[in-house]
């Protein structure tokens, strides 16, 4: 049975999920979509922490913690659907989630006050949540960070490197849209987790 990864590139409430796997050296996308993490109507919409900032930090941390509580299970049963889906075609092995320059977050108090922390924090939250829900699963998660993610690819295949990216770079011509920089950076990332893991 073939084996597949799922890559993916998070935004606020959803995510470009992407399941690759690689035959022989010629990788395949076998499945592709959008997964909402929060769903129609939230209190807060796509922003949790923009809309915590306007509550007593008591009251914030509870409707973080239930929001939270709430993405995981829809991430949850995203993951599930895929994975069950796939059940017959190949088994998934792993998951690459992209993540940002990954320095620690400050206590929620002084997230609150800072609006750029508050983007930060919002990333850092739903990557979170698709992780554990990964991890639920028993799908093992490995983080990238962005920013290195070029140098994992180039560790990972060397000489071949530049024939991989390339070759997921032009994937969007025969798969359609999207294939934008969110599912080419998680088709990337799912296949250096499948590579690792094969080696």
């Amino acid at each position: 049975m073939k084996r597949a990864v799922i890559g993916v590139r998070m935004h606020s409430g959803w995510g470009a999920l992407v399941a690759v796997s690689n035959n022989a050296g010629t990788v395949e996308v076998i499945r592709r979509q959008r997964v909402a993490i929060t769903a129609p109507g939230t209190r807060g919409g796509n922003q949790p922490y923009h809309f915590a900032k306007s509550l007593e930090l008591p009251e914030a941390e509870k409707f973080l913690e239930d929001y939270f509580v709430a993405s995981k299970r829809l991430a949850l049963a995203a993951v599930r659907d895929l994975v069950g889906g796939l059940g017959g075609q190949c088994r998934v092995v792993g998951s690459a989630v992209l993540l940002a320059s990954g320095r620690p977050l400050p206590p929620l108090a002084k997230i609150l006050a800072s609006h750029a922390l508050i983007h930060a924090a919002e990333g850092e939250f739903f990557r979170e949540a698709f992780s554990k829900a990964c991890e639920s699963l028993d799908v093992p998660v490995t983080g990238f960070r962005e920013r290195d993610l070029n140098a994992c690819v180039q560790t990972t295949f060397g000489k071949a490197a530049t024939r991989i990216g390339q070759q997921i770079s032009t994937l969007g011509r025969s798969l359609g849209p999207p294939w934008t920089q969110d599912q080419k950076m998680a088709a990337l990332a799912a296949l250096v987790v499948l590579v690792n893991q094969q080696s």
